[in-house]
C-alpha cells in the first residue's frame, strides 16, 4: 500500500462492531486480513493525499467537527471498486447529510488552499467503508457471498472525525462530531 495520510469518519461502537464482523468473516475465510494487518479501523475515506501538512490540517479538522453534528449513517450494500487493490466495501446510502457533510470538510479545506484530489471531490467521491482488500481475483465471488450474510443494512452514527498516516495506520488526531473535545 501506498504512504500518505487520510482524513477518515468513525462510527459509533456498535456500527463498529457490525463492521469488524465482516472484516473477522473475510479473515476467518482466509479471503483477506489485510484491514487488520495494517491496523486500520472502520472507516470512511472523506479525503487523502500523500503530501499533506498534518499540523495544518488539525485546526481544519478540528473547527469543522465542532459544527457538526453526529451523521446517521446506513449501510445497505456491498460493492467492490475496479482497482489492482481488489477491495470490498459495504456502501453507504449516499444521503444529503452525508454528503454535505462531506462537500463542507472539502470547502474548508480549500478555503485553507489545500488540493482536493480527483477522487475526493465532492463531484466525484464515492463514500465507502472498506471491509477487504487485496482479495485475491478468485475468491471475489465467496467473498461477496460472505458478506451478502450480513445482515443489511447496518445502520448507526458517524461520530468522530480523524487523521490517520499509512501505512501501517497510525492515528495523528482525531475529534468528536459536535464537540471539541479531543477523544
Amino acid at each position: 500500500m501506498s504512504e500518505g495520510y487520510a482524513i477518515e469518519l468513525y462510527f459509533d461502537p456498535a456500527l463498529e462492531n457490525q463492521v469488524l464482523k465482516a472484516w473477522n468473516v473475510v479473515a476467518r475465510r482466509q479471503i483477506s486480513t489485510h484491514l487488520i494487518e495494517i491496523e486500520s479501523r472502520p472507516h470512511i475515506t472523506l479525503f487523502s493525499s500523500p503530501f499533506i501538512d498534518p499540523s495544518k490540517l488539525e485546526n481544519i479538522v478540528k473547527g469543522f467537527a465542532s459544527k457538526q453534528d453526529p451523521l446517521p449513517l446506513s449501510f445497505g450494500s456491498i460493492g467492490s471498486l475496479p482497482n489492482d487493490n481488489n477491495v470490498l466495501f459495504l456502501a453507504p446510502t449516499p444521503t444529503l447529510p452525508l454528503l454535505q457533510f462531506h462537500f463542507q470538510l472539502c470547502d474548508a479545506m480549500k478555503r485553507e488552499g489545500i488540493e482536493i484530489g480527483e477522487e475526493y471531490r465532492p463531484d466525484s467521491w464515492i463514500p465507502f467503508c472498506p471491509v477487504a482488500e487485496e482479495v485475491p481475483k478468485n475468491r471475489m465471488a465467496e467473498a461477496f457471498t460472505v458478506l451478502r450474510d450480513l445482515k443489511l443494512p447496518v445502520t448507526g452514527y458517524a461520530m468522530d472525525i480523524g487523521l490517520v498516516e499509512y501505512s501501517p495506520v497510525r492515528e495523528l488526531f482525531s475529534f468528536v462530531l459536535g464537540n471539541s473535545v479531543e477523544s
